[in-house]
């Protein structure tokens, strides 16, 4: 590695303990991968006129061309294009990093993000195992870093008035939660390895990962399929919801996990489960989890929701009428209908981006930080456990492991080659 891209301890600790950037400046980002997710959250941020967008950092040059015309489209001049994230980190002119990219590289750009003092908008689920997520907050607060967890709902008004209400005390005593994600996946196929397309610095998207050959059904939109990069859908869309519904029963990890995940319906390269049903126990609360991936009518009327229980009544969030999410509240005594209420989100990602920046000046908490993600997060890493083994796990919330089981625990982190992202720790 060039020497130019170590950091030393003096640099670091310099760079964390930098000021908040001041209400006049614009706060200066690289952009970390622009495609899928992260032409969103480049549309997003380049809507905020206070953002001056430095770099794009992406791996595949076939790919960057929406990115940049959203850019060019805001009005800035085109940044540089390069594949590896220490050129950005190197700058010292680069307030953040909003990183867009696959899962397997959240954890280790967050974490060379922050101990090059940057702070960090990265997208969910926020790590590939549980391990990675602790060293994660652990890195935000060494370093004293700014990290919004890209699970834009928190940051929707009509979603802060459903925690609300959930915790009014109007539901009577609430005791459980279930969480749907019930929709029509579609069926990838089968492809085999190939050698590496132009354009596509295959290495550096592998990072710390043990390396396998190239394959398109292991790249770009199916990697989350496969458990050496992802961790499937209940990590990749059920995670918005578990960490709504954990917000609104008001815990953080369970105690005792137990369920089925397994792939029921497609034929194709997937190897993440598309039907799960999962218990989370937390004390006196319980948290349910159904997934069925081959189902195009949903569940209560949408496709992704959650309904709080409580012995005088229920409430609902969801996208009920079809593009909006907003909640509705059910009598407890006939099911009828006593609360609707619902948000426009055709600016779903706009507040949310918008918190971070606000949080880089005033290096406040933001809306989804780094351990309330972790929460969630590790909610699916639970389950996923639970689906591999094939057993009930018991979980030490403290030190974050398995109790009594050494093959489910060894789930809990993964191994690593020898690269520079490999995480410390």
């Amino acid at each position: 590695m060039n020497r130019r891209y170590f950091f030393p301890a003096m640099m670091a600790a310099a760079q964390s303990a930098k000021h908040a950037v001041a209400a006049s400046d614009k706060v200066t980002i690289a952009l970390m991968g622009v495609r899928g997710r992260g032409r969103s959250l480049t549309k997003a941020f380049c809507a905020m006129p206070d953002v001056n967008v430095a770099y794009v950092c992406d791996i595949d040059q076939n790919v960057v061309a929406d990115g940049y015309k959203l850019i060019e489209d805001s009005g800035r001049s085109k940044p540089p294009l390069v594949a590896d994230i220490r050129r950005c980190l190197d700058d010292k002119s680069i307030d953040a990093i909003v990183m867009g990219t696959p899962i397997h590289w959240h954890a280790p750009g967050t974490i060379l993000a922050c101990a090059a003092g940057k702070d960090v908008y990265v997208e969910k689920p926020i790590s590939h195992n549980i391990r990675e997520g602790r060293l994660m907050v652990e890195a935000a607060r060494k370093h004293k870093r700014i990290v919004q967890v890209g699970s834009q709902l928190p940051s929707l008004p009509v979603t802060q008035r459903f925690h609300e209400y959930a915790q009014s005390g109007k539901l009577g005593k609430v005791l459980a939660a279930k969480v749907w994600n019930v929709q029509m996946r579609r069926n990838i196929g089968h492809k085999n390895d190939e050698p590496v397309p132009g354009g596509i610095d295959y290495e550096t998207w592998t990072g710390p990962l043990p390396k396998l050959p190239f394959n398109r059904n292991r790249f770009h939109s199916t990697v989350n399929w496969h458990w050496h990069y992802g961790a499937g859908d209940i990590a990749n869309d059920g995670v918005h919801e578990l960490d709504i519904a954990r917000r609104a029963l008001g815990v953080e990890l369970p105690d005792f996990i137990s369920g089925m995940g397994r792939k029921m319906y497609f034929d194709d390269d997937q190897q993440t489960p598309d039907t799960m049903n999962i218990s989370y126990q937390f004390g006196d609360k319980v948290m349910f989890y159904e997934q069925r991936l081959w189902n195009p009518y949903g569940l209560e009327g949408c496709d992704n929701g959650i309904s709080i229980y409580g012995d005088k009544g229920v409430a609902q969030f969801g996208h009920f009428r079809g593009k909006n999410w907003g909640f509705r509240v059910l009598d407890g005594e006939n099911g009828k209908l006593i609360h609707e209420e619902e948000h426009d989100t055709s600016s779903i990602d706009t507040p949310h981006a918008r918190n971070f920046l606000d949080c880089v000046r005033s290096r406040q908490r933001p809306r989804v930080d780094i351990e309330e993600g972790h929460w969630a997060t590790s909610l699916a890493h639970l389950a996923n456990i639970v689906a591999r083994t094939q057993r009930s796990i018991r979980y030490d919330s403290k030190a974050e492991s398995v109790i009594g089981d050494a093959e489910a625990n060894r789930l809990v982190r993964r191994e690593y080659r020898s690269h520079w992202s490999t995480p410390k720790g």
